[in-house]
């Protein structure tokens, strides 16, 4: 069974009717959020939103946002989510790519949005307003008949070289994807998860689908938007026992007085969308004792999921192993290359199977796979800077610098240069004062020649995505 309507249905069987989800103080019940979805796609039915249209969902995380996901499955249309961070320019591109029929957003958007939906003529439900009332107004709609191998959700990617593109994943792919993720994760009787991750996001859609075939009744505490002392205030109170995360959510972490919360119950971190400085989770895990991470690997193409880091494993700093049913291999140059059934239809507006070669995704990252199958990321392959002939990896030289005391992120990029093709430049923020040139003789002392970067600039906060990657196109604007 992989049509997410129906899985959603499953798991209210399998669990019943619980406080599952606690969000700004409230708790809301499984039973509640299923009838509300059920309502929800009447009303999107009412708005003629028919099977295969794609509904913009817009929104920064709330309980209404995995109501109208489910409402969308199970009125056969394809979930378009958005992340609210956009601009309307961007969001414009998306609803235009798309072609989306209706717009699901809140209130607190409308000042953002609100010109460029009544310029679309849109039918847009706002919630907190009377046209989300409406939604809820109307009468359940049974689930429409959809294949497995349907569409079930259009996400864009970053854009960072260009217009985003749409990638198109199907129910299996989504299905497939959040059961295998769940299946690595899992440790009987941890059932309270906390997460800040924008539910617009492939991660965050991976936990939330994941969420969906637990085998025990799933607990979420939900955070609107990351804010790192929210955060550990909501993971004390409610006894988070597993956290989602992206590193850069991490580092914000440590900067607060960990030592005043009581995290006991915690005892895993998932870290993925971008990679994990090894000091970051060191550090973490020494003033959390009860709490390991794990690092695991996707991309928006995969479904959000290839490999995971099992929960019993030793640390290997590596990114784990494939998990069930995906395939991975290294192309002669080390990209990682990954087949399986989480992996996309193709990109939106292309044939089935645009973008991937036999069934093979080309992920635009550099690997390397040790004998027991453990995959490393190196770095992405457009980040690699050529110096003098040299490979350099920003990874290999942020690693070295957030080990630094004073350094809480780091950021490499490469800047022309007439001699060398390329010279590296690195962008740190800090914990601690330390001035270049100090910076400079940790790099000279940790970092072979080649590697080192010839200028250090200290930055107030190093710019991220807004899904809290590191932004490097920013960073190359500035050089």
């Amino acid at each position: 069974m992989s049509n997410l309507a129906r899985l959603a249905e499953a798991s209210l069987d399998r669990h019943g009717d619980y406080p599952s989800l606690c969000f700004e103080g409230t708790w809301h019940t499984a039973g509640d959020a299923h009838d509300r979805a059920t309502r929800i796609a009447g009303g999107l039915h009412g708005l003629g939103v028919r099977p295969g249209d794609r509904v913009a969902v817009v929104m920064a995380n709330c309980p209404e946002v995995t109501q109208v996901y489910q409402a969308v499955w199970r009125a056969g249309a394809v979930v378009t989510p958005v992340v609210f961070l956009v601009t309307a320019d961007e969001l414009r591109h998306v609803l235009h790519d798309s072609g989306a029929v209706a717009v699901v957003t809140s209130a607190e958007l409308m000042p953002k949005f609100g010109a460029l939906l009544g310029e679309l003529g849109l039918p847009a439900a706002v919630v907190g307003t009377p046209s989300f009332d409406a939604l809820l107004d109307a009468a359940p709609l049974p689930i429409a008949d959809r294949g497995a191998g349907e569409l079930a959700a259009l996400l864009y990617t970053g854009g960072t070289t260009g217009r985003s593109k749409g990638v198109a994943l199907t129910h299996t792919n989504l299905a497939h994807a959040g059961r295998a993720s769940r299946e690595a994760a899992h440790v009987p009787g941890l059932t309270v998860g906390i997460t800040a991750l924008p539910l617009s996001h492939s991660y965050g859609l991976l936990v939330t689908v994941g969420a969906m075939q637990a085998a025990e009744p799933p607990v979420a505490v939900l955070q609107r938007w990351f804010e790192p002392a929210g955060w550990l205030r909501l993971a004390e109170r409610e006894r988070a026992q597993t956290a989602a995360v992206v590193p850069s959510m991490l580092v914000m972490l440590l900067a607060q007085p960990l030592a005043e919360h009581d995290l006991s119950a915690l005892r895993f971190v998932h870290s993925g969308a971008a990679p994990l400085p090894p000091a970051a989770a060191e550090a973490f895990e020494r003033l959390v004792p009860s709490a390991r991470v794990l690092e695991g690997y996707g991309c928006t193409e995969t479904g959000g999921i290839v490999s995971a880091s099992p929960p019993g494993a030793p640390r290997r700093g590596t990114v784990g192993r494939p998990v069930e049913g995906v395939e991975v291999r290294l192309a002669d140059d080390g990209e990682i290359l990954v087949r399986g059934p989480n992996v996309m239809r193709g990109y939106w507006g292309t044939e089935p199977g645009a973008g991937l070669t036999d069934g093979w995704f080309a992920t635009g990252d550099i690997g390397t796979l040790d004998a027991d199958g453990y995959l490393s990321i190196v770095d992405r392959k457009k980040d690699l800077i050529i110096r003098g002939g040299f490979n350099v990896y920003p990874r290999d030289v942020e690693d070295v610098l957030t080990a630094h005391p004073a350094v809480a992120m780091a950021a490499v990029v490469g800047r022309p240069d007439e001699r060398l093709g390329e010279e590296v430049v690195a962008f740190v923020s800090l914990t601690a004062p330390a001035t270049a040139e100090e910076l400079d003789a940790y790099a000279r002392e940790h970092l072979a020649p080649t590697k080192r970067p010839r200028e250090i600039r200290v930055l107030e906060q190093i710019p991220l995505t807004s899904v809290g990657k590191l932004n490097r196109k920013a960073l190359r604007a500035l050089v």
